[in-house]
């Protein structure tokens, strides 16, 4: 099913370190991981970056196997981006037909670009295996709360990310189960020409965008039966303490992060 193939938004119950750590520093060391990815530019830094990426995966304790079937559905996106490096880019030639060219430095810049991708998405997916939407979202609120001095509204913006999350997964079973029933009426998605294959997809569409308001109008419902009017002031019911270990975690990033400026600098 192709619920089942995507992994962003799922939440993978297990004792690991990982899961241990405060989501606090699991969000903040995310995002300074992918800002490193985007300042690194040399296949040394790459590959001690996919290293750091499997090392993490086992220290999550997921199935290497589950993280793999996750990102499947990505590999498309990123390899129509490195193919389209392959052409875009100007330098020496080494290969070339007609209009179109292949050079040097198109197949190192596609390659990079597409293991960047890969490795973000990846650590993207880890990030929300490890972390329940829940601790997700307390952890977002508790690290923009600081913005609310600028009117900024912290506590809806992590609810909308935590429920923008979740709906990912909760959508693609949707999708899954419109096209399973209209396949049983007679309809196919694998035949024909691309043309045809998008007016094929007419009947998915509709139906799939009333059934997320649909289930957008319950979810608001529901939060309306239980009182909930935003953040401020509420209690919680699981206090997250921030420990020796989330210190340790973040700094190893913080690390990493001034490693790869230097790298880029000095490199």
């Amino acid at each position: 099913m192709i619920g089942d193939k995507i992994l962003i938004g799922k939440f993978y119950p297990s004792n690991s370190y990982l899961h241990r750590l405060d989501a606090r520093a699991k969000v903040m060391a995310t995002f300074l991981y992918m800002i490193a990815l985007f300042i690194i530019n040399d296949w040394l830094a790459y590959a001690l970056f996919s290293v750091i990426f499997v090392v993490f995966i086992l220290l999550a304790k997921v199935p290497l196997s589950m993280i793999w079937q996750g990102l499947k559905p990505v590999l498309v996106f990123v390899l129509i981006t490195v193919v389209l490096n392959f052409f875009l880019i100007s330098g020496d030639v080494i290969w070339s037909w007609g209009v179109l060219h292949i050079t040097t430095q198109g197949l190192s810049q596609g390659f990079a670009m597409g293991l960047r991708l890969f490795l973000l998405v990846g650590f993207a997916t880890l990030l929300t295996l490890t972390c329940s939407p829940l601790e997700l979202t307390d952890a977002i609120e508790k690290l923009l709360s600081p913005f609310a001095r600028i009117g900024l509204p912290a506590n809806e913006i992590a609810m909308m990310m935590s429920i923008a999350l979740r709906f990912i997964p909760i959508l693609f079973e949707e999708t899954n189960r419109i096209m399973l029933a209209q396949k049983a009426r007679g309809a196919t998605f694998s035949q024909g020409g691309v043309l045809h294959r998008a007016r094929q997809l007419l009947p998915v569409i509709v139906p799939l965008f009333v059934a997320a308001f649909r289930r957008a109008e319950e979810l608001a419902e529901a939060m309306e039966a239980r009182c909930y009017h935003g953040g401020v002031g509420r209690t919680k019911w699981k206090l997250a303490v921030w420990k020796t270990q989330d210190s340790l975690y973040l700094c190893g990033f913080l690390a990493l992060f001034a490693l790869s400026i230097l790298w880029r600098v000095w490199g």
